[in-house]
């Protein structure tokens, strides 16, 4: 029997577009192959230009995503809470993370490799509408932003 925090951080993960498309039997063996993952307020998880090899959800805790401008600015591009998911771009487009990750708190996470993602996308169609849905929304709002400074 699950302990009440454990079906807490299930009820957060299940938010995430990945596990949504899911059933509780799939949504819980995809769970038992994510590894957890606690970063400090104040430290970094990964910086932009790190080589991006899995996707993360958020189970407790916030972080900030940014980019760093040619001028050394910092671009705030979202803040992610629990039931968030962050760097699935790197399913879809292999190669350095275009972002830097900081724990705003302390955070929890559950980090998921690239390779096993891939094997449940092939096997379960649901779950890539999820991802493209959920990219297809950052595209728009990156669009929007990116509107707003022209």
């Amino acid at each position: 029997m699950p302990t009440s925090k454990e079906a807490n951080d299930e009820n957060v993960v299940r938010k995430a577009p990945l596990f949504s498309a899911l059933d509780d039997a799939a949504s819980a063996t995809l769970r038992e192959s994510m590894t957890p993952v606690k970063v400090s307020k104040g430290n970094t998880l990964f910086k932009e230009g790190d080589a991006g090899d899995r996707l993360f959800v958020v189970v407790e805790g916030k972080l900030k995503l940014g980019t760093t401008s040619s001028d050394g600015r910092e671009n705030l591009l979202s803040i992610l809470g629990p039931g968030e998911m962050f760097g699935e771009l790197s399913l879809f487009d292999p190669g350095p993370r275009t972002a830097t990750a900081t724990a705003v708190t302390d955070a929890r996470l559950l980090a998921l490799s690239n390779d096993k993602v891939i094997g449940w996308v092939s096997q379960h169609p649901k779950v890539s509408l999820q991802l493209l849905g959920r990219l297809a929304q950052r595209l728009r709002r990156s669009n929007e932003v990116l509107a707003d400074l022209v």
